[in-house]
Parts: structure tokens; C-alpha cells; sequence
């Protein structure tokens, strides 16, 4: 039987080789998909998000654990379709128009897919017709504005107000990060929430979402 203790540590310890391994068999054995991910795979990037916390992790055992996590969530997504508790959550991210920057950007949406929710990732210099699209057409709940640049920061308040001028605001949650970003900016600019980095951007998620 597939040792999901394996399957755990595989994931804290960004071993996507091994995490691969233990979830084909347990596929083989047929396991069930969610419980694999609830149980197993998300509890893992949590003590992942704790020990980068606690300054115990770095960006690149971040980036290793959410590589073996998305491994293994590629292998288990054809089973998972059509099951909506699968998903912690729809989350459309982009480093707003004007800014080139992704670095940060995507390692939040690695962690967010780490975190189980279903990541669209708009990639950078998206302009907030963008946004708008993600969330009218894909169903977005959560929109991730990123922004490396001072100077780019007004972009952020020009997406929310497009939001709100094409009667989308309401239907989603906004969050804000990136080295320049404050919460205090957050506050002015009328966003929902504020992360400092990419492991409490799934917290913050997770929190806004309504999920465990």
C-alpha cells in the first residue's frame, strides 16, 4: 500500500521524484484523489509555510516543495475534475500593467497551488481588462495584484477601480504584495487583504476563501 507518510515528507522535503512516485501508486492502488490531497499533500506546504516562517526555509526549499506538490497535483487533476471541493478556490495573479517583474509572482502562485487552490496565472504587464476577463469569463474568486516597482503601484488602484466599474468588485476578494506594497497602501487603495510574502498569501487566501 502507497505510504502516504512518504508521500508527506516527499512534499516538506521538495522531493518532486519521490512525491511523483508514491502518488502514482497510490493512483494504482485506488486511493481517493482528495483525500491525497487534503489529508496528505496540503497539510504538507503548511508545515512548509510554518517553517518558512520560523526562518527554517528559504525561497528555494519554498520552490522545491511547491514543485513536488504541482508534480503530484498534475498526476491527480484528470481524477479530481468536476470535483469542486478539490479546489480550496480560484485565483487569477498577475504583476500589474507597467511592471515586468514575476520572480515573486510566481512563486506566490506556486505556493497558492500548493495550497490547493486553482491558480490562472495572467503573467506581467497585465492591464486590468485582464482581471476583469479572469474573473467574468474563468470564474475567478480571488484576484493576486503583484508589483515590484513604485512606480507601478497605481496600477493596482486602476485595476480595483476597473473592477468596480465593470460591476465585478463585489463577486471577488483582491489581495496586493510585492517589495514596495504595505498594508497601509492596501488600506487606501481599497484592497481586501495584504501579504508580505508568498507563504502567508495562502494563509491570507485561505482565510478570504472561507477554507480550512
Amino acid at each position: 500500500m502507497a505510504d502516504l507518510d512518504k508521500l508527506y515528507q516527499a512534499v516538506l522535503n521538495g522531493d518532486a521524484k519521490a512525491a511523483a512516485a508514491v502518488t502514482r501508486q497510490a493512483i494504482d492502488e485506488g486511493m481517493d484523489p482528495l483525500a491525497l490531497v487534503q489529508g496528505t499533500m496540503v497539510p504538507a506546504m503548511g508545515e512548509v509555510g510554518k517553517r518558512f516562517e520560523a526562518d527554517e526555509y528559504f525561497v528555494p526549499e519554498l520552490l522545491l516543495s511547491a514543485r513536488a506538490m504541482k508534480g503530484s497535483l498534475e498526476l491527480l487533476r484528470p481524477l479530481l475534475a468536476g470535483r469542486d471541493a478539490a479546489s480550496a478556490g480560484r485565483v487569477a495573479i498577475g504583476t500589474v500593467q507597467g511592471d515586468l517583474h514575476d520572480i515573486g509572482k510566481n512563486l506566490v502562485a506556486a505556493m497558492l497551488e500548493g495550497g490547493g487552490f486553482e491558480v490562472i496565472d495572467l503573467g506581467t504587464d497585465v492591464p486590468p481588462q485582464k482581471f476583469v476577463d479572469a474573473i467574468q469569463q474563468k470564474g475567478a474568486q480571488i484576484v493576486a495584484l503583484s508589483a515590484l516597482l513604485t512606480v507601478t503601484m497605481a496600477s493596482m488602484t486602476k485595476t480595483i477601480e476597473a473592477l468596480t466599474a465593470a460591476g465585478v468588485r463585489d463577486r471577488v476578494k483582491v489581495i496586493v504584495g510585492g517589495a514596495p506594497v504595505t498594508q497601509q497602501y492596501a488600506d487606501a487603495i481599497g484592497a481586501d487583504g495584504y501579504s508580505e510574502n508568498a507563504s502567508s498569501a495562502v494563509a491570507l487566501a485561505r482565510r478570504l476563501c472561507g477554507a480550512p
